[in-house]
C-alpha cells in the first residue's frame, strides 16, 4: 500500500485509486462461482458457511457507489453478476442457504440491497429474469424472520426499498415495523440507543444514520415525512460527531466493532453522497480526506494486501465474536461519495480543516464529555450500562478515558497487571488477580464533571469523580471496601517501542512516560502513594504494539477511603 497524504487525495480519480487499491487486493480470492470470497479461516459465531458469504458482500459498500457515480471495473461487475446468481440459487454449488431468525445473513443482504439501489444496471439490469427471481426470493428472505431489536431494523427496511424499487415484491409491514422500532431509540441531539437501551457508539453514526441517509435518498417521494426527520436528526448529529475527530483525521478508538476501522467516517461520507450539507462541503471533504489518510498509513493490511482483522494493526484479541477474515470490508461504507458525479462541488472543493471546536464540549445524550487537548482527542464516559454481551465490553466502554492519541489497552488475562494492562482506570489487586471498573451502577452528568458509582467486584464500591483539567484531568475516588488491598489509578498507555526513545520515571506519588509523540504522568494528589510504570504485555494496546502505563498505587485500607488523582497529558 502506497504512502498518502492530503495533497494526493483531492479529485474524484486520487478517490478512486485509493479504492481500488483496497478493492483490488481481493480478486484472487472469489470462488470459482464468485458468490464466496475466501480470505480467512477463523470462525465466528454465526455458520462458518456464512463467513465467505459476509467477505462476497462488504466490498458492495465501496463498489455501489462507485459504480453509481459513473464508474466502471469489468472484472468486478462480472465478479458480482455472477456472484449475485449463484449465491441465490437454489440448486447451485454456492447458495447461501435459507435464513433464521437473527441470521448474520441480514446484514449483508443490507450491502446487496444498497448497491441495487446505487447501481441496478451493474448489479440488477444484467441478471436473466430467473436469476432475478431466485435473488428476489433470497432476500425477501428476510421478511419471514426476526431481526435484532437495534440497527439491524434497517436491513429489513433497505431490502425492501430495494425490492420495492425494481417492481418486485416487497413488505410495507416491515419497513413500517422498522421505522418505527428505529424511532423509538430516538434520545434528542441527533443521538439514539443502539437498540432499546444498547449503547451509544458508533453505530450511531456507520449504521443508524448511514442507512436513513439512505433511505432518503430513495425514499422521497413515498415517505417525505420521514425522510425531513432523518435529515434534521442528521444535521443535529453532525455538531455533536465532529468532537469525535481530531485535528490529523483520527477519530476516538471507543466502543465495539473497532476492525470496521474508517468506517467511522462513512456517516459524513453518505451525507456528501446525498448533497445534505450538515457542515460546509469543504469541511466535510476535510474530514473525510484526513480520516482515509490516517488509517491508510497504518499496518492494517497483511502481505497480500488484505484488510486485518484488528484496528491500528492485526490484532485478533480485540475483535468481537461476530468478526469473520471479511468483516473489516465493512470500512468501505467511507467511500459512499463516490457515488457523485465527477462535475459535483464535492471534487473541487479544498479539504478545510476543522472548525474552531471548544476545548470542552458535554455531550449530554451521548453521555460523555469531550476535551481537545494539542489537537488530539479525549472522550471522559460514564462506563458500560448493559450486561456484558460483547467480548471485552469492560475495556471498550468503562475506561473512564478514551483518546484519539493514545488508544486503549485490552487484556491478554486479568492475572498479572502486564497481562491485565489496565490503562485509564482503577485497577484492584487481590490474591494476584486484577479487578477493573465493570458495569457503571449509576452516573450523573454536572456540566463538565462525571460522577460515576461502580463496582470492581462484590465487597467494593466505588464513587468516582472525573473533571478535565487544563491539561488533563482528574479523578477523585470514594472507596468503600470490605477488605484492605492494593489499587492502582493508570493513566494512558503510551508507546515504548524500540523504534523511538521512551522515557520512563518512577518517583513518589508521581510516574510519568515521555516519547516524542508525547507523554502521560500520573500524581497522587492528597494520599501518598507510589508511581510505578507498568510495561505492559506487547500486543495488548489497539494503537500501539508496544506500550508503557504511568499509574500510581495505592494502599487501600478495609472502610472508606478518598484518594485523588491527577492524569496530565499535555
Amino acid at each position: 500500500m502506497k504512502r498518502y497524504n492530503t495533497d494526493n487525495l483531492k479529485t474524484k480519480a486520487d478517490f478512486t485509486s485509493m479504492l481500488f487499491d483496497i478493492l483490488n487486493p481481493l480478486k484472487p480470492f472469489y470462488s470459482p462461482q464468485k458468490a464466496k470470497l475466501l480470505l480467512g479461516h477463523t470462525s465466528c459465531g454465526y455458520e462458518d458457511s456464512t463467513v465467505p458469504m459476509e467477505a462476497f458482500a462488504r466490498p458492495l459498500w465501496g463498489l455501489a457507489p462507485y459504480w453509481a457515480g459513473g464508474g466502471s471495473d469489468a472484472e468486478f461487475e462480472e465478479i458480482y453478476q455472477k456472484g449475485l446468481a449463484a449465491g441465490s440459487d437454489p440448486n447451485g454449488e454456492e447458495y447461501w442457504l435459507k435464513c433464521r431468525d437473527f441470521d448474520q445473513k441480514f446484514v449483508e443482504m443490507a450491502a446487496i440491497a444498497y448497491a441495487i439501489l446505487m447501481a441496478p444496471d451493474k448489479v440488477w439490469d444484467p441478471l436473466s429474469e430467473k436469476e432475478k427471481d431466485h435473488l428476489t426470493a433470497w432476500l425477501d428472505e428476510i421478511n419471514h424472520y426476526e431481526c435484532s431489536y437495534n440497527n439491524w431494523q434497517f436491513f429489513c427496511i433497505l431490502v425492501n426499498v430495494a425490492l420495492k424499487s425494481q417492481g418486485r415484491p416487497y413488505s410495507q409491514e416491515r419497513i413500517d415495523l422498522g421505522l418505527k422500532r428505529i424511532d423509538s431509540y430516538y434520545v434528542g441531539d441527533g443521538w439514539y440507543y443502539d437498540g432499546g437501551n444498547g449503547q451509544k457508539d458508533y453505530y450511531i453514526a456507520f449504521a443508524i444514520h448511514f442507512y436513513s441517509i439512505i433511505y432518503t435518498m430513495f425514499m422521497e417521494d413515498a415517505d417525505p415525512e420521514h425522510c425531513a426527520i432523518f435529515r434534521q436528526r442528521a444535521r443535529e448529529f453532525a455538531q455533536q460527531f465532529i468532537y469525535w475527530f481530531d485535528e490529523d483525521g483520527s477519530s476516538i478508538p471507543y466502543g465495539r466493532s473497532q476492525t470496521y476501522r474508517f468506517a467511522q467516517v462513512s456517516f459524513f461520507s453518505i451525507c456528501a453522497a446525498a448533497k445534505l450539507e450538515v457542515l460546509p462541503l469543504p469541511v466535510m471533504k476535510g474530514i473525510i480526506a484526513r480520516h482515509l489518510v490516517s488509517w491508510l498509513n497504518r499496518p492494517i493490511f497483511d502481505n497480500a494486501g488484505i484488510l486485518t482483522i484488528g484496528y491500528g494493526y492485526p490484532h485478533q484479541i480485540m475483535s468481537e465474536e461476530y468478526n469473520g477474515p471479511g468483516s473489516p470490508y465493512w470500512s468501505m461504507k467511507s467511500f459512499a461519495f463516490m457515488a457523485l458525479p465527477e462535475d459535483d462541488p464535492f471534487w473541487k472543493a479544498e479539504a478545510a480543516p476543522l472548525p474552531k471546536l471548544d476545548a470542552v464540549k458535554t455531550l449530554p445524550c451521548a453521555d460523555m464529555v469531550v476535551q481537545r487537548i494539542g489537537g488530539h482527542v479525549t472522550a471522559y464516559v460514564p462506563g458500560r450500562v448493559l450486561p456484558h454481551a460483547f467480548v471485552n465490553m469492560e475495556e471498550k466502554y468503562s475506561k473512564f478515558a478514551y483518546s484519539t492519541q493514545f488508544g486503549f489497552s485490552v487484556p491478554r488475562s486479568q492475572k498479572e497487571m502486564r497481562e491485565a494492562a489496565p490503562d485509564s482506570t482503577l485497577a484492584f489487586v487481590m490474591d494476584d488477580y486484577v479487578f477493573v471498573k465493570r458495569r457503571t451502577l449509576d452516573f450523573s452528568i454536572h456540566g463538565a464533571t462525571l460522577e460515576i458509582t461502580w463496582t470492581p467486584l462484590e465487597g467494593i464500591t466505588v464513587k468516582t469523580t472525573v473533571e478535565p483539567t487544563e491539561h488533563g484531568h482528574r479523578r477523585i475516588h470514594e472507596i468503600t471496601s470490605r477488605y484492605a488491598c492494593q489499587a492502582y489509578d493508570c493513566g494512558f498507555a503510551v508507546a515504548s517501542d524500540s523504534v523511538r526513545e521512551c522515557v520512563k520515571t518512577e518517583e513518589e506519588n508521581m510516574a510519568e512516560v515521555r516519547n516524542e509523540d508525547g507523554f502521560c504522568a500520573v500524581k497522587a494528589v492528597e494520599t501518598p502513594g507510589k508511581g510505578c510504570v507498568l510495561d505492559a504485555i506487547p500486543n495488548s494496546n489497539v494503537l500501539r504494539t508496544k506500550t508503557a502505563i504511568p499509574m500510581v498505587g495505592y494502599q487501600i485500607p478495609e472502610g472508606t477511603s478518598r484518594f485523588v488523582t491527577e492524569i496530565i497529558n499535555a
